[in-house]
């Protein structure tokens, strides 16, 4: 659960998706994601701003405690790889950066109560902004 929430956005193709993700997936990490996505101001695929994290965008992130950069895809649980860097929204991490926009910090819990905080650093690619909006 997020201690800080800052505002997010996401768009109704992944709202509608991850809804569906979430009727099908018991557990904690579907909790955490369903909590996260009643706060969300949903827009349509052609309206969100390029700079938010959808789902299969590409975000450079800092971990603000230790001064680490990492550039993943936010991917879909099937989809996730951690050798290929796709991180899946089910993970507190792809559940974090879900709807963030560059700029944006989250305070995150871990597993086992550990805090993360995150800073949002780029969108390198985002499937609305190049035009994939299915």
């Amino acid at each position: 659960m997020s201690t800080h929430e800052p505002r997010i956005v996401v768009t109704s193709t992944d709202m509608e998706r991850l809804r569906t993700l979430i009727d099908t997936t018991a557990g904690d990490k579907a909790d955490a994601l369903d909590a996260e996505l009643l706060r969300a101001e949903v827009v349509e695929p052609t309206q969100v701003p390029p700079d938010v994290v959808t789902m299969n965008s590409r975000v450079v992130y800092r971990d603000e405690d230790t001064g680490e950069t990492r550039e993943v895809t936010l991917s879909y649980p099937q989809d996730a790889s951690l050798e290929q860097g796709r991180v899946s929204v089910l993970a507190p991490v792809g559940a974090a950066l879900l709807g963030l926009s560059v700029g944006q910090e989250i305070d995150w819990e871990l597993p086992g109560g550990k805090l993360k905080r995150l800073r949002i650093l780029s969108v390198t690619y985002q499937p609305q902004a190049a035009g994939h909006h299915h």
